[in-house]
């Protein structure tokens, strides 16, 4: 049926949260284990949640920022907007960078460019990340 809704897909909203939860998780170095430990669940419900396939309810999320020593409002931060009309061309970059940044690369990567001091290397870098890129 055309236009239909999959309904067992993920709420694109949902997997933005379980997605920030990985990558703070993840951040901060902590396993999906010691994450479920902490609030009294299993590593498989953390992993269902950071897939955005199960939602996560309003005080099991306050109980995660506190854990991962964030705000609530952190794993909403460049959330999609539900109901708004997107073209190909005004997709929101933001959620790239997200699904990115909540890899093992992505981190390990922002992370050693974080501890590059001479901003002239880390400017040359990033120029050549762009080079990179267009090559693909």
């Amino acid at each position: 049926m055309a236009g239909s809704i999959d309904v067992k897909a993920p709420n694109p909203v949902d997997k933005h949260v379980g997605s920030r939860v990985r990558m703070r998780r993840m951040l901060i170095g902590m396993s999906q284990e010691k994450l479920g430990e902490a609030l009294g669940i299993t590593f498989q419900q953390i992993q269902k949640y950071e897939k955005g396939t199960n939602r996560i309810g309003a005080s099991r999320l306050h109980h995660i920022a506190r854990v991962l020593g964030v705000t609530v409002d952190f794993f909403y931060e460049g959330a999609p907007e539900l109901g708004k009309v997107e073209g190909f061309a005004e997709a929101s970059s933001g959620a790239y960078i997200a699904d990115f940044l909540a890899t093992s690369e992505g981190l390990e990567l922002v992370r050693a460019f974080a501890t590059i001091k001479d901003p002239k290397v880390r400017r040359r870098i990033v120029e050549l990340a762009k080079a990179l890129g267009q090559d693909s």
